[in-house]
């Protein structure tokens, strides 16, 4: 659920402007945000790009030492290319530490397989975290969004908030649970190459799809506007002054 920081050099001096936070009071989410939120076209190659790469080089030369060192020189390009751009590197950074995780389970068990260790020991913890804040009633979705507006508990104070939090964090439940029922099996009985598909059809585009449906879920209503004055038919407008 973290959610990529904006690109470029320009700083943001509002954390609402960015992720759950940048819907406007009573208005839908534009595909310019819902862009924005992935960070960007940039974002959304950079996270799909290392996979892609895995899975290309590993079908073509069966090798565990190519297709684990092959996304990782990716990563290490993009971080690169962010630094002498002077853009924000927390995403890519992220990225980085993720692929290098990844690649150094397969370096050190020379098992290709355990390229997507990581990945699935993400999901268990969040799928557990997400179970735990909506025990507990306090669904991690409204936790989030709390953060972002600076007021942590004020989203419990509005029943349509926070049946919209509950909503949604079952969502983000629900996708993390779906990732481990898919990915785990195939993860068991070692089929790499059908994984890495599943892996790369089950993130950006299912991860983008529920955060949509986070923010729809997350609309807070327009404020009403104030009624308009209207003038006395049997009043004299020479007496108002």
């Amino acid at each position: 659920m973290t959610l990529r920081e904006p690109q470029g050099g320009a700083t943001d001096n509002s954390a609402q402007r960015r992720g759950l936070g940048a819907v406007a009071p009573g208005e839908a989410p534009s595909r310019a945000a819902l862009l924005a939120a992935l960070g960007g076209v940039r974002g959304l190659i950079e996270s799909i790009l290392p996979g892609l790469v895995f899975l290309v080089v590993y079908v073509i030369t069966k090798s565990p030492w190519l297709s684990a060192i092959a996304p990782l020189i990716v990563s290490v390009a993009f971080v690169a290319v962010r630094a002498m751009q002077r853009g924000p590197l927390m995403s890519a950074l992220g990225g980085l530490l993720l692929v290098g995780i990844s690649a150094a389970a397969v370096l050190l068990t020379g098992s290709a397989n355990e390229n997507f260790l990581p990945g699935l020991w993400i999901n268990a913890v969040l799928l557990v975290v997400t179970l735990v804040t909506l025990a507990v009633r306090w669904p991690l979705v409204g936790v989030i969004v709390g953060a972002l507006t600076g007021d942590l508990s004020g989203w419990r104070k509005h029943r349509r908030m926070r049946r919209g939090a509950t909503a949604a964090t079952w969502i983000w439940a629900g996708l993390f649970g779906a990732r481990l029922a898919a990915e785990l099996p195939l993860y068991l009985t070692e089929q790499t190459e059908t994984l890495a598909v599943v892996k790369l059809v089950m993130g950006i585009p299912l991860y983008a799809a529920v955060l949509w449906l986070s923010w729809l879920l997350l609309r807070r209503p327009k404020a009403p506007k104030a009624p308009e004055a209207v003038p006395d038919p049997d009043s004299d407008p020479s007496e108002e002054n």
